[in-house]
């Protein structure tokens, strides 16, 4: 999961170098007024975005089969802490009702 983090946030940075160094080429244009900074960033992250979901395919199939794992074994974690709990109040309603 940290890779493909890693590796997205990387595509990022890249298309910013690129769109910033075609923004100040004069190939794509300034913005308005002060808006410079935040067109750059927004139409860096238009760029990564598309990019890093066709590049990043393989990497995301990878990280999607390591989420599915933990949510796999916390929902067995869960079910088993459930079936103790239910264990102990029956346990605890039978001492009750022997009394």
């Amino acid at each position: 999961m940290l890779r493909y983090t890693l590796m997205r946030l990387g595509i990022f940075v890249g298309c910013l170098v690129v769109v910033w160094g075609l923004v100040y080429a004069g190939v794509f244009p300034r913005g308005l007024g002060d808006s410079n900074g935040m067109w750059i960033l927004l139409l860096s992250l238009l760029i990564s975005a598309p990019v890093s979901y066709v590049v990043l395919r393989k990497e995301r199939d990878r990280a999607s089969v390591q989420v599915a794992g933990r949510v796999d074994r916390m929902k067995a974690n869960l079910d088993a802490n459930r079936g103790m709990e239910d264990v102990a109040d029956d346990s605890s309603r039978t001492r009750s009702q022997a009394s």
